[in-house]
């Protein structure tokens, strides 16, 4: 194996493991309300976007929804897996799976949400940052009734 192909293949490893980590701290500052931390992993321009809450384009539209969280969720845990991540140069697309015990401010009420993450990232200035983050609903659905007997995605 020629030295230039080992060293493209430890570059795409370590990229990749940095996105891994990009996705974490979104998961960590979300969680935990770090509101400056969370947003400046989104390049200037990007797009958060999501069939249940909207499009927010740009650092402050993704600040704006940031500080409304706490208007329609009192608590959420971020749960990410099966992450698909394919890098080319200093651009990447991911695919992830989200589980999300929460609790939504009306009514008080415990929630599972389950959906999935497809995203697009570029490198600035050597950091992986979100491009583009779109999360697809599956389900949003009362703790107590679970999503076979219950899904309110739509309300």
């Amino acid at each position: 194996m020629a030295s230039n192909d080992l060293e493209k293949r430890i570059a795409q490893l370590e990229d990749v493991q940095a996105i891994r980590q990009l996705k974490a701290r979104y998961c960590l500052h979300v969680d935990r309300r770090n509101e400056d931390a969370w947003v400046s992993l989104f390049t200037q321009d990007g797009v958060w976007e999501s069939d249940k809450f909207g499009i927010h384009e740009g650092r402050e539209a993704i600040r704006a929804l940031f500080k409304s969280i706490p208007d329609f969720l009192n608590f959420a845990l971020h749960y990410v897996t099966n992450p698909v991540i394919e890098v080319d140069g200093n651009r990447a697309i991911g695919n992830w799976l989200l589980l999300e015990p929460c609790t939504f401010v009306q009514g008080n009420q415990p929630a599972w949400g389950a959906g999935r993450y497809e995203e697009e990232y570029v490198k600035v200035g050597g950091e992986w940052k979100f491009k583009h983050l779109k999360l697809i609903s599956s389900f949003w659905t009362p703790y107590t009734q679970g999503w076979v007997e219950k899904r309110f995605i739509q309300d």
